[in-house]
């Protein structure tokens, strides 16, 4: 019985025995310490490259000079808020109901002609126009809207963020807004008899004297990476006010001005045709993914070329002993586990220390050059610094693992750069943006500092804000990758014992 006690406890004794040697054996070598290093000082110095280049000015009433900071709304989301408002004061409970007859609107295309403004008709298809309540003019304030979209039908949204879809209407809708407390509820209507219920907001704080009524805005249309001009314009009639009363009184709320400070730049307006008001209006009631500010995760933008000295790393880690040797050589499930815990932590740390240096220090620099930043929580910078360390842990097991199946280090590494930097790159210049779906590559959106909402257009570049998966879901995708590789090549190798022992 005693004869078997050393079997037993070599096999318990096996993977931390593994473990310190492939550390032993990462450290004692300046080759592999000098990759990580590199995939640290190439991040962070592309990041702190581009924090340094950025100097955003604004032309305004006043001259050109730093642009303001971004408008945040309720949540501390920054927030786009500029509309055409027809409006009456509503005091207590009420609404209005009103029928959205006609929505069309103008959009700038790219010139046919150089120098002649190409301006077509039609609607972007987040274009709006519908029934708005809010406690005040003031940008960044709370509100509930229900509307007809351009091209998403019937939605109720407020306070910016929130979204519920309606029914799929794009022609001519009756819509109905009523208010009782702090309840806003909005009602959609084929005919103006028979009402379904769209949403319900809760609007905290509501004063008793609010404003209530038309509104029709749009946001630009999108040219690839870039917005141009649009604007849509509503006809609204059968509008029916509920406890409202007084003059109708109208603002172009948010408008923006030329050099002169007095003329608004695309001014929106309204005209009265019998019991008929046409509004038109331009800008957007929502969140401010792109205008709001500068990212965090652009910090990060040279964390894909970062990421290759890293994969080399982890690809000779596996394979430099087969040139030493000169023969492919079987090893042990435990071995390549030890490994894979090894370069990962490494990895780990190497991101850590590159995102937890980068990400801070390249926003401080922005801001100490008066550059905008779209805000950003505690909660979520710790998420993106620890995140992007996850991301390169993931990206060197996953290397690491096609090493062992492919027992090829430049078949490995080729590998790994297709499967995660090409991709990324390619995103980041609007190709290609469904890679993030399938790749590893997707486990950059781990890096996300600013939420995808349904309800904005961006264009579909990392540049942009375009991450096509939420962040932890594209970091599971990446994880996944490593997984399976990982998985495989010890499924390989499972019980082969190579000729030079638990090192080899």
């Amino acid at each position: 019985m005693s004869s078997f006690t050393p079997h037993r406890s070599s096999r318990r004794d096996g993977f931390p025995r593994a473990l310190r040697a492939e550390w032993t054996r990462f450290r004692s070598s300046r080759g592999w310490a000098l990759a990580m290093a590199a995939s640290v000082l190439v991040t962070v110095s592309l990041g702190l490259l581009i924090a340094g280049g950025v100097h955003s000015a604004c032309v305004t009433g006043k001259g050109e000079g730093p642009c303001p900071a971004p408008l945040v709304g309720p949540d501390g989301t920054a927030v786009t808020d500029r509309y055409y408002f027809v409006h009456q004061t509503l005091r207590g409970n009420g609404g209005i109901t009103a029928r959205v007859a006609d929505l069309t609107g103008q959009m700038r295309l790219p010139d046919a002609v150089p120098g002649v403004r190409n301006i077509k008709e039609g609607v972007v298809p987040w274009a709006k126009a519908g029934l708005l309540v809010r406690q005040s003019l003031e940008q960044g304030t709370p509100y509930a809207a229900v509307m007809l979209t351009g091209d998403h039908g019937v939605r109720m949204q407020y306070n910016y963020v929130h979204d519920v879809p309606g029914g799929p209407h794009n022609g001519p809708q009756w819509l109905r807004l009523t208010r009782s407390g702090d309840t806003v509820t909005g009602y959609e209507s084929d005919d103006g008899r028979t009402w379904t219920e769209v949403g319900t907001a809760r609007l905290a704080g509501l004063p008793e004297t609010v404003e209530i009524g038309l509104f029709a805005t749009s946001p630009g249309v999108l040219w690839d990476m870039a917005q141009a001009f649009a604007q849509a314009t509503a006809t609204f009639d059968q509008i029916e006010p509920q406890g409202a009363n007084g003059p109708w009184r109208r603002d172009d709320v948010g408008a923006v001005m030329e050099s002169d400070g007095r003329t608004p730049h695309h001014p929106g307006g309204v005209v009265e045709s019998g019991d008929r008001l046409i509004v038109t209006g331009s800008g957007d009631i929502g969140p401010a993914t792109v205008e709001g500010g500068l990212r965090a995760d652009l910090l990060l933008v040279g964390g894909a070329v970062g990421l290759i000295p890293m994969l080399v790393a982890a690809v000779t880690f596996l394979t430099k002993e087969h040139r030493a040797a000169g023969q492919r050589e079987p090893r042990p499930a435990r071995v390549l586990a030890a490994k894979a815990a090894v370069v990962g932590g490494v990895a780990f740390v190497a991101g850590l220390v590159t995102s937890g240096v980068v990400v801070p220090v390249g926003l401080a620099m922005l801001r100490a050059s008066q550059n905008p930043i779209q805000p950003i929580t505690p909660g979520t910078e710790l998420r993106v610094i620890v995140g992007y360390a996850a991301l390169t842990t993931a990206a060197a097991v996953l290397a690491l693992g096609l090493a062992a199946l492919v027992e090829r280090a430049v078949v490995a590494v080729g590998l790994a750069v297709a499967l995660i930097v090409v991709p990324y790159l390619l995103a980041t210049a609007g190709l290609a943006p469904w890679l993030l779906l399938i790749t590893p590559a997707a486990g950059f959106a781990i890096t996300q500092s600013v939420p995808t909402f349904a309800h904005v257009d961006v264009g579909p570049s990392l540049l942009g804000g375009y991450y096509p998966l939420p962040p932890w879901a594209g970091l599971a995708v990446t994880c996944g990758y490593a997984a399976l590789a990982l998985g495989a090549a010890i499924a390989v190798h499972r019980g082969k014992v190579p000729r030079g022992g638990l090192s080899s």
